[in-house]
């Protein structure tokens, strides 16, 4: 099982990035797959979670109108599209698979993350 991150970087506050995970080994298509974030000394939040399944998303509410989280069964690949940014949302992001479920409870596979960096 792979899942490879791609697309963080540092931006200046109101920027925008594209976060892109390409999965191999595993269903994508009867999956949960989903963005993760952790600062240092934090716990692990998810972000985004998208159902490959039926194409729902789920967003929490401090990205909701800014992030916009999509897939494409056919590359088996999600991306999560980062809008006016803030410094607040500064931290490593890591995409995960529940292969089978319809939700991202972050307890089947993990991505090794990408560094997104928000400057004021």
């Amino acid at each position: 099982v792979q899942l490879v991150e791609s697309g963080g970087g540092e931006v200046q506050a109101g920027g925008s990035l594209r976060l892109s995970c390409a999965a191999s080994g595993f269903t994508f298509g009867d999956s949960a797959i989903g963005w993760f974030r952790q600062v240092p000394g934090g716990e692990r939040e998810v972000v985004s979670c998208y159902d490959s399944s039926d194409s729902t998303t789920y967003s929490i509410d401090s990205v909701k109108g800014r992030f916009t989280i999509s897939g494409d069964n056919a590359k088996n690949t999600i991306y999560l599209q980062m809008n006016s940014l803030k410094p607040e949302d500064t931290a490593l992001y890591y995409c995960a698979a529940d292969p089978t479920a319809h939700a991202c409870w972050g307890t089947g596979y993990w991505g090794q993350g990408t560094q997104v960096t928000v400057s004021s």
